[in-house]
């Protein structure tokens, strides 16, 4: 499913952790939510906890997105799940909570065409994390329909040569660890994610001149879809999909 994307025609759009812009960011709901407005793809980002769960939360502490405080690797899952992930963003949403990759796996299972790009976070026990979720999005029968991110180039590079999976990296001045080379990062990446404010129409064919897909983040205006569809970028990660979706239906329309 995901080899296909290099050759399809059309926009592909990705939910960035959901519909970001409207829902709390990597919960459920802002997957489901995401996933019934339209989205081809959800992004989703992993961190590991104490116990060695792997959870779907984005920063290196729970500050941010729950009223908890800390580092996620210095909690349990229990002690992840009484923390609120719902209310800092709007109090009708209190009472969510940080998911687990297996409890988003099952969520998934009732959508068989949805893929995932899968963000393994460039922690201490990023290889741990990328061998667990490995296994858990396999026992699903979900990697035909994966993308592996990562900031980290060793991260990137261990997925790439001890799976055979298909990676997302980004340039290489954005990168931890990054090998210039013919044999180096970029030979070992599949994808690479480009930022509105790096994107131009230039990148994106020297991308394409390595057979590397071209796939950018986060347009999330009218303004900057049509720049990215301009810059000949098809895959775009968005934090609000209303834009995106809008044009998409106005090209279908008029093709």
């Amino acid at each position: 499913m995901i080899e296909q994307l290099k050759h399809h025609t059309s926009m592909i759009l990705a939910a960035h952790r959901g519909w970001k812009s409207e829902y709390p960011e990597n919960t459920i709901l802002s997957f489901k939510k995401a996933i019934a407005l339209g989205a081809d793809m959800l992004e989703f980002d992993l961190r590991r906890t104490k116990d060695g769960v792997v959870v779907v939360v984005h920063d290196k502490t729970v500050d941010r997105t729950t009223d908890g405080s800390g580092s996620v690797d210095q909690f349990t899952l229990n002690e992840l799940k009484q923390l609120d992930a719902g209310g800092w963003f709007a109090k009708e949403y209190e009472g969510l909570k940080i998911p687990s990759l297996e409890e988003v796996c099952e969520f998934l299972k009732q959508y068989p065409n949805v893929l995932f790009n899968v963000e393994i976070k460039p922690d201490p026990s990023a290889k741990e994390t990328a061998d667990d979720a490995i296994a858990i999005l396999g026992e699903y029968g979900y990697l035909s329909r994966c993308v592996f991110t990562s900031f980290d180039a060793n991260i990137l590079s261990y997925i790439y040569d001890e799976y055979h999976l298909k990676t997302q990296g980004f340039p290489a001045n954005q990168m931890l660890h990054f090998v210039h080379g013919d044999e180096g990062t970029y030979s070992k990446m599949w994808a690479a994610g480009i930022s509105m404010d790096l994107l131009t129409p230039k990148l994106v064919q020297e991308f394409e001149e390595r057979d590397i897909l071209a796939w950018c983040y986060c347009p999330d205006s009218e303004q900057q879809v049509y720049y990215a569809l301009g810059c000949g970028v098809k895959l775009m990660t968005v934090n609000n999909l209303t834009p995106a979706l809008e044009i998409r239906r106005i090209i279908r329309d008029e093709g």
